[in-house]
């Protein structure tokens, strides 16, 4: 149950009650009502505990956690599961915007129900694979030649390891916000970050910091992109311009 895992964690972590307060910037006296089953945390401070300690809101409330961490062991993966949908009247998930605006409340809104709710949603007919998807606007020119205001189409990840290098992912972690990268497993438990953009260096994000992952889907632009112009045209143009360049030069 809640109140004996919490304990359980805070003393796994070295943390008083006060400093772990501090974490999840509640009240020491709450921390002491939680642990002795006085009270129950709001969704948002679940969330957060979650957070805190690596873990999924699944993990934190596991009623067997102490045994689970041991057969577990010190290098799983801590993915954060429990996610908020909406659903039309047909009782089918919605496919929820999240607008460049929202990007800084959905790292704190993005297990409320509520803010939730107040999110832009859309279906997708074409998208027919199982799973549920979410909407990122994304801005900067880091991920080139996909253009800022793009909308990104995800799928949730569950597993992270499963995704393969190179694949394009929105990205919600607490260090880096929302982001949209080419995706690269690292040893140490961290996530290599990629752009298209070659101005851009690569960097790692600890899983310690990643809230979700949406692998890339699907992608709407109101930018159309310029039509390749191929070598033989670009000879040819060359050439032109040369003979031009010749005339010019006779006269």
């Amino acid at each position: 149950m809640l109140s004996t895992n919490l304990k359980y964690l805070r003393k796994q972590q070295n943390l008083t009650q006060v400093q772990l307060a501090e974490k999840l910037e509640i009240k020491r006296s709450l921390i002491g009502a939680y642990e002795e089953g006085r009270a129950e945390p709001k969704l948002a401070t679940l969330v957060k505990m979650a957070q805190v300690f690596g873990l999924s809101v699944d993990e934190l409330i596991n009623p067997d956690l102490p045994n689970a961490q041991k057969a577990g062991g010190a290098n799983r993966q801590p993915n954060v599961k429990v996610l908020s949908i909406t659903v039309d009247n047909q009782d089918r998930e919605n496919i929820e915007l999240v607008p460049y605006k929202a990007s800084a409340g959905y790292l704190n809104g993005y297990a409320d129900p509520e803010f939730m709710e107040e999110l832009p949603k859309f279906r997708l007919p074409m998208i027919q694979a199982p799973g549920t998807y979410r909407a990122f606007e994304i801005k900067g020119d880091s991920m080139l030649p996909i253009p800022s205001g793009t909308v990104i189409v995800g799928r949730y990840v569950e597993r992270w390891q499963d995704v393969k290098d190179g694949t394009p992912c929105i990205v919600v972690s607490l260090q880096e916000g929302i982001v949209f990268k080419r995706i690269y497993q690292q040893k140490q438990e961290t996530l290599r970050l990629h752009s298209d953009n070659p101005s851009y260096e690569p960097y790692e994000v600890g899983f310690e910091d990643i809230v979700e992952l949406w692998e890339a889907k699907a992608y709407i632009s109101t930018t159309f992109p310029m039509a390749e112009i191929s070598l033989d045209k670009l000879t040819a143009l060359v050439l032109d311009l040369q003979q031009e360049m010749k005339k010019i030069k006779s006269k």
